[in-house]
């Protein structure tokens, strides 16, 4: 006798116990990778922080090599540096700290999210040095 199996279309889905399985091992890649998404996004806007103050810096000093002073810290001074540019932003908070007590020096900083820099923030006028600082910061070169 020959036998005939129909098969159960019920039996093709998935199960209760696979499904949460499969959830619980996606949560947890999930909860993995996020923190070192935003480490890694923390350290690029860093990088681009220390590229946009040496950019600054480069500009100024080239300011000051053609006129023998640098501009003063109010913006539109500051665009005299990059001939009419815009002046780099911060990733983030959209500003630089610009410190410029006369012409012939200045102090420019910006606040670092993940790594170490090499100043304090600028409390005063003046840059304040330190190896273990939180922002990154350059001073004038003349």
């Amino acid at each position: 006798m020959c036998r005939i199996t129909i098969a159960n279309p019920l039996k093709r889905a998935f199960s209760l116990i696979e499904l949460i399985v499969v959830i619980a091992i996606s949560g947890l890649i999930i909860a993995i990778a996020i923190p070192s998404y935003t480490t890694a996004q923390r350290q690029a806007r860093d990088t681009r922080r220390v590229q946009d103050i040496k950019r600054i810096q480069a500009a100024m000093e080239q300011f000051y090599a053609i006129h023998s002073y640098y501009p003063s810290s109010s913006a539109g001074n500051l665009t005299l540096a990059f001939e009419g540019n815009s002046l780099p932003v911060d990733p983030k908070s959209g500003s630089y700290t610009f410190s410029n007590t006369s012409t012939s020096e200045y102090c420019i900083c910006a606040a670092l999210e993940a790594a170490t820099g090499n100043a304090n923030p600028v409390a005063t006028t003046t840059c304040t040095w330190n190896a273990a600082g939180t922002s990154y910061c350059v001073q004038h070169q003349q």
